[in-house]
């Protein structure tokens, strides 16, 4: 069974142990789950996943692989065998590159969700005309999520605001994890595509990525509830 079924993911964006533990344990894991992200892993590596653990979250593994297909797959199951809830890949890697992470899995016999980023929330439409995209974000989006759901994907990452358009196109199953949530007592930052967490979840996200508004708050736990009071008991 779950440890919570709550959409909220919290990220622990630290850049080492003690700090992203300072804020782990002012978190209840039965209200939310973490995110361990790039910068946290790469200083502190799985001893952050095992502390973690100790405390009893589930973790949002959140390290955006892409590479070849074969490493990509060991990639994956690497983070699988460290028992984390769930992991991703980046769509834009291919249908080839997906397969192989989702196959790796099935074939161990591994829980872990394994979901793909689309386009990343910091992006608008000249971001992906720079990189020779001639589409705006929601084309992009609904065609690498369409990509990531038949390549065995559990969902997809991507803004709020697309979610509504993935929900009629994958289904109301198909996981859709959205960072960019700004409650209404926060600030957007660097995100650009937000909403609000009531919001996402209306349009259907199933899981929402917030990080400053609660990991910046004078009482963690305090700017939680308000996120969920926002939900309307949802969390």
């Amino acid at each position: 069974m779950p440890v919570t079924t709550s959409p909220l993911i919290i990220a622990l964006d630290y850049p080492d142990l003690a700090s992203a533990m300072a804020m782990a344990d002012q978190l209840d894991p039965a209200r939310c789950r973490v995110k361990v992200g790039k910068e946290l892993f790469t200083r502190v590596g799985p001893d952050i996943l095992t502390a973690l653990h100790q405390r009893g979250f589930e973790i949002f593994l959140d390290l955006k692989f892409h590479d070849i297909p074969n490493t990509t797959a060991q990639a994956v199951l690497a983070a699988a065998e460290h028992g984390v809830w769930m992991t991703n890949v980046h769509a834009s890697g291919g249908a080839r590159m997906m397969e192989a992470a989702a196959k790796a899995l099935t074939a161990r016999n591994l829980k872990t969700q394994l979901i793909a980023v689309t386009v990343l929330t910091s992006m608008e439409q000249q971001d992906l005309a720079d990189v020779g995209l001639d589409v705006t974000p929601l084309e992009q989006v609904e065609r690498l999520a369409t990509l990531a759901q038949q390549s065995g994907m559990h969902g997809v990452v991507c803004s709020a605001r697309e979610t509504p358009s993935l929900k009629a196109l994958c289904g109301p199953d198909f996981l859709k994890v959205t960072p960019g949530i700004r409650p209404s007592f926060a600030q957007a930052g660097d995100q650009r595509r937000t909403m609000t967490p009531g919001e996402a979840m209306a349009a259907g996200s199933t899981h929402l990525v917030i990080g400053r508004p609660v990991t910046q708050a004078d009482e963690p736990m305090m700017a939680l509830s308000a996120i969920e009071r926002e939900l309307g008991g949802l969390a």
